[in-house]
């Protein structure tokens, strides 16, 4: 747990990153509120309230009396939020501090490739 980001966010980006690396797939079930309330010690209806930020987003879906489950649009979903977080927030910071310690553009192409490719 870190203690700062709100823990429904956590519950949130948790069952999101169990989505991308596929972990979790198209109509598996997710952990109920009363089984993450106990496993990270947390109020209930906060862990519903992560929950239901997905049921939102529709990344998750409700079967009445049988829990939330991952939609089959979840991983699109997702990765087009995260592509468009990337190129609109962790971009533009990388290259800004890549521009403050003069580090070039041919040797950020080069850093990249290297590490991409590993």
């Amino acid at each position: 747990m870190d203690s700062s980001i709100p823990i429904y966010l956590q519950i949130s980006q948790f069952i999101e990153n169990e989505v991308i690396s596929n972990r979790l797939t198209a109509e598996d079930k997710v952990p109920s509120t009363n089984e993450f309330s106990k496993k990270l010690n947390v109020n209930p209806a906060t862990a519903g309230k992560g929950l239901n930020a997905l049921v939102d987003q529709g990344i998750l879906y409700k079967k009445r009396g049988l829990g939330m489950f991952v939609t089959p649009e979840a991983k699109s979903i997702l990765i087009d939020k995260r592509r468009k977080q990337f190129e609109d927030k962790l971009l533009p910071e990388f290259l800004y501090e890549a521009k403050q310690l003069n580090i070039s553009k041919e040797e950020l192409i080069q850093w990249i490739g290297s590490e991409y490719d590993d």
